[in-house]
């Protein structure tokens, strides 16, 4: 330890561990921020030949999981909080369209449990979501 002429100690903050520590935490998130966008909800949509796309600003958007996830606009909901969500979501409108994109695989006992709800909610449009192009 160092000492002044006076034979006191100098007592200096040592700020590389600090830094050192600060560049180990943006390096741990540069690499888990990838890892944690490839991890979203997946849904893989059946094929269509033809079909319209809808207006966005009048859209919400469910989807549905292989696992059986739904999210509404993107943002997980449980099965029993459906409704709710999507009567925040959807006022009582004939202008307003709920588009369903479900996974191929998942059961259509689905799908049409979020279509009942939308109706009972007097959801104006309903619509399944595909994507474009032939059918394999």
């Amino acid at each position: 330890m160092k000492t002044a002429p006076r034979g006191k100690p100098i007592a200096e903050l040592n700020l590389i561990p600090l830094i050192d520590v600060a560049l180990i935490l943006v390096i741990i998130f540069m690499v888990l921020t990838p890892i944690l966008v490839q991890t979203q909800l997946t849904v893989k949509l059946p094929k269509a030949s033809s079909g319209a796309s809808a207006d966005a600003a009048q859209t919400v958007t469910v989807q549905i999981a292989r696992n059986g996830v739904v999210e509404v606009e993107g943002l997980p909901v449980r099965w029993d909080a459906l409704e709710r969500e999507l009567a925040l979501r959807l006022p009582r409108s004939a202008r307003k369209t709920l588009l369903v994109q479900a996974d191929r695989s998942v059961p259509v006992e689905k799908v049409v449990e979020v279509l009942d709800v939308a109706r009972k909610l007097g959801v104006g449009r309903l619509g399944i979501g595909v994507a474009a192009g032939a059918r394999p």
